[in-house]
C-alpha cells in the first residue's frame, strides 16, 4: 500500500488525481492534502478520502477547516511552509506536487530528500532549480515521475531506450486560444479571451502562460532536466488536437509518439502506478474518432517566449528563476487587468536581460534571484503602465 500525499488538491492536477485513485484503491491511500485558501473544497475531500492530515497555507481558511473537521479526527495545519509540515508529518511514498509555481518548489526539495516518489506537476520546481533537484533525488534514492502530458509522453517513450540513441525530444503545443488570431490584434486581448483554452481544462496562471506560450518556453527548460538532454535537442511542434503529447526521435529516423485524449487522468495515473500501468474504467482512446491530426512549425514572432525558454536552458544558472518569478508577476498583472497581454513576455525579456547571472548557484541565491526578479518585474510593469 502506497501512502501518497497531494499538494495543490483544490486545483485541476489535485482534481484529477482524486478522480483517479479510487481505481487504485487496493494500492495507494491518501495520508495528507495540502491547498491554499479554499477551505470548503478541501474540507469536502477531506470526508472523501480520510486523510490523516491536510494543509492550508491561509491561517484564516485553516481555522475554518478545523472547526468544519473538528469531529473528523483529521488534524488541520498551516503556514507559508505548510507542505513541507505535512511531508514531515505524514513521511509519504509518493508525492503529487501540484502547487502552482515557485511557490512549490520547497515541496518538492522535501519530497525527493525524503526519498518519495515525486509526481511533478510543478514544472518551476526543474526550471528554478533542477540542478538541486535531480542532484538530491539521485542522493536519496528518489524518483522523478512528470505527470505534465508532455513530459509524461517523452518519459514513456524513452522507458527502456538507450540514451545514446536519442536525437531529439519533440514538445507539442496546442498553440492555445490564439493560433490563428492576426498578431495586430494581441494588443486587445482581455484575460476573459486568454482563459478559453481552446482543449485543455485548466487553471487561470497555466491557461494564460498556455497563450502566451510560455508554458513551452518553461518545459524546455524542464524537460532539459528531467531527461538530461541539450537545450538544442529539444524542439517544438504546434499541434492543435492535443493527441500527441509529445514525440522522441531517434538517430536511426525513428519517432516513438504518445497519444491519448487531452484528459490529465492519463498522465496522472501513469505517475500513481508507475512502473506498471494500471487498468481504467474511464474511456479510452478511439483513433477514428481523430483521424486527421496536424503539426506545424511555431509562429516565434507570434510566440516569443519560445525563444526566451531556449535562451534560459543555454544560460543556466538563475536564468530559469528569473524568467519564471518576472513571468508569474506579469501574468498576475494581467489577470488583474493592470496590463497587457503582450507585456508579459516583454516584462520576462526585460528582467532576464537585467540579472547578474551565477552557473552554480545555491539555494539561498536561487531564493534572492527569486525575489529580485518579483521586484523587477514588479518595476518594469510600473513603468510601462
Amino acid at each position: 500500500m502506497r501512502t501518497v500525499s497531494i499538494l495543490g488538491s483544490t486545483g485541476s492536477i489535485g482534481h484529477s488525481t482524486l478522480e483517479v485513485l479510487p481505481e487504485l484503491a487496493d494500492t495507494h491511500r491518501v495520508t495528507s492534502l495540502v491547498a491554499h485558501s479554499n477551505a470548503a473544497k478541501i474540507v469536502a475531500q477531506a470526508r472523501q478520502v480520510r486523510p490523516q492530515v491536510i494543509g492550508l497555507a491561509d491561517p484564516a481558511a485553516a481555522l475554518r477547516a478545523e472547526r468544519d473537521l473538528s469531529r473528523e479526527g483529521i488534524e488541520v495545519l498551516s503556514g507559508p511552509d505548510v507542505a513541507v509540515q505535512v511531508l514531515r508529518a505524514t513521511r509519504p511514498d509518493l508525492v503529487v506536487a501540484a502547487i502552482t509555481g515557485a511557490a512549490g518548489l520547497p515541496a518538492s526539495l522535501e519530497a525527493v530528500q525524503g526519498g518519495a516518489v515525486l509526481a511533478l506537476a510543478n514544472k518551476e520546481a526543474l526550471v528554478m532549480a533542477g540542478r538541486q533537484l535531480t542532484h538530491l533525488a539521485r542522493a536519496h534514492h528518489a524518483s522523478i515521475v512528470p505527470v505534465d502530458s508532455e513530459h509524461s509522453a517523452i518519459f514513456q517513450a524513452l522507458h527502456g531506450e538507450d540514451p545514446a540513441g536519442v536525437r531529439r525530444l519533440i514538445l507539442t503545443a496546442s498553440g492555445g486560444p490564439f493560433l490563428d488570431l492576426p498578431p495586430e490584434r494581441f494588443a486587445s486581448i482581455t484575460p476573459d479571451m486568454a482563459l478559453r483554452h481552446p482543449t485543455w481544462k485548466m487553471g487561470r496562471k497555466i491557461s494564460i502562460d498556455s497563450a502566451t506560450m510560455m508554458n513551452k518556453a518553461l518545459e524546455i527548460v524542464e524537460a532539459c532536466w528531467l531527461f538530461a538532454v541539450a537545450p538544442d535537442a529539444v524542439d517544438v511542434l504546434i499541434h492543435p488536437q492535443s493527441i500527441v503529447h509529445s514525440m522522441v526521435e531517434f538517430v536511426d529516423g525513428s519517432i516513438l509518439a504518445q497519444m491519448g485524449v487531452p484528459c490529465m487522468t492519463v498522465p496522472v495515473r501513469y505517475a500513481l502506478s508507475y512502473p506498471r500501468r494500471a487498468p481504467t474504467a474511464s474511456r479510452y482512446f478511439d483513433a477514428a474518432r481523430f483521424a486527421t491530426l496536424t503539426f506545424a512549425e511555431p509562429d516565434r514572432e507570434r510566440f516569443p517566449a519560445l525563444a526566451l525558454g531556449h535562451h534560459v536552458a543555454r544560460q543556466g544558472g538563475l536564468a530559469g528563476t528569473v524568467l519564471n518569478a518576472a513571468n508569474e508577476v506579469a501574468v498576475a498583472w494581467f489577470l488583474e487587468g493592470r496590463t497587457s497581454f503582450n507585456a508579459i513576455t516583454e516584462t520576462a525579456a526585460r528582467v532576464l536581460d537585467r540579472m547578474e547571472n551565477a552557473s552554480e548557484p545555491s539555494l539561498e541565491r536561487i531564493v534572492a534571484a527569486d525575489s529580485w526578479a518579483r521586484a523587477e518585474a514588479e518595476r518594469c510593469l510600473r513603468n510601462n503602465s
